[in-house]
């Protein structure tokens, strides 16, 4: 009822307005998921490297933590995680990364996931400040 009322304030002007930046903000998820393809798969505890491997092949491998052993699938240039010993299990909800920049953590058990690639070749620079 109150959208009804509000609709027939607007001119056909405020209604090209609205309808733009509806637009706009619907391309936007298209431009900011088209990053780089991810490379390989870096899986760090406490700072340190402890796995790493090309996205293009299929594995399982089981990473030592302080909570135990964390399950991380890589298959079909995709990188999850399966299983973790940690007690509220946020790190198995997070899904699949597959592009470079995208990361998994699983906090209680002091593991990072990160997916590495080559930056596109059309950027060279991510911020230019004078």
């Amino acid at each position: 009822m109150a959208v009804r009322a509000l609709l027939r304030r607007m001119t056909l002007l405020d209604k090209g307005i609205v309808l733009t930046l509806l637009l706009g903000a619907a391309a936007s998820f298209f431009w900011l998921g088209a990053g780089a393809r991810g490379e390989r798969v870096v899986v760090e505890r406490d700072g340190r490297i402890i796995f790493t491997a090309p996205l293009s092949g299929d594995r399982t491998v089981s990473l030592p933590g302080p909570l135990g052993e964390t399950v991380l699938s890589v298959h079909d240039g995709r990188a999850c995680i399966v299983s973790s010993p940690c007690p509220l299990k946020v790190c198995l909800g997070m899904g699949e990364v597959s592009r470079a920049g995208e990361m998994l953590a699983c906090v209680p058990n002091g593991m990072l996931v990160r997916i590495e690639g080559s930056p596109p070749e059309d950027r060279s620079h991510d911020l230019i400040s004078h």
